[in-house]
């Protein structure tokens, strides 16, 4: 009977230790979630184009938020080595002077690269449009700002002086 008693003991003890040793090992086997942090939004700073290009390295590597009027779309820059955006893939636009009011003058000291399916999506922009647009300078190569955009919008149109043809009777 004490055999019996050792035996029956033995038994349930080592169920006990499997039953726990399994339930160890099957939430050693699930795997953990760890939460990562959100993605930390860019900043950018707002900043006079005029600023960039008179002191590109300054903003070399800086996230800038530009408001200006739209002048045109350009291939001025693309596909240079040093500075290298495919003409494939990206288009390059100007912006007009700030500091001149009375003339249409492209500031054609900042280069700005905008993918062509955003391009695409803006072609019917005139001279004159207001846009609103952020990136980073990546390159101060030929002592010129060189600038990708992230976002672009178009914030005015400009209005067209839309005179009607006299009518003749």
């Amino acid at each position: 009977m004490k055999k019996f008693k050792i035996i029956a003991l033995a038994i349930l003890l080592s169920a006990g230790i499997g039953v726990c040793s399994n339930k160890l090992y099957s939430q050693a086997a699930t795997p953990t979630v760890i939460s990562t942090p959100s993605m930390q939004q860019v900043q950018y700073i707002d900043v006079n184009p005029l600023n960039i290009v008179a002191n590109p390295t300054k903003y070399l590597n800086r996230n800038v938020r530009i408001r200006a009027k739209f002048d045109k779309y350009s291939t001025l820059g693309l596909d240079y080595p040093p500075a290298m955006r495919s003409s494939e893939k990206y288009i390059s636009f100007l912006i007009q002077r700030p500091d001149v009011l009375d003339h249409n003058i492209p500031l054609s000291e900042l280069k700005i690269f905008l993918k062509k399916e955003i391009a695409e999506k803006n072609i019917d922009l005139d001279a004159g449009d207001e846009v609103m647009f952020t990136g980073k300078v990546f390159s101060s190569a030929l002592g010129d700002a060189w600038m990708d955009v992230n976002e672009f919008k178009v914030l005015n149109k400009h209005k067209k002086d839309t005179k009607t043809p006299a009518v003749e009777e």
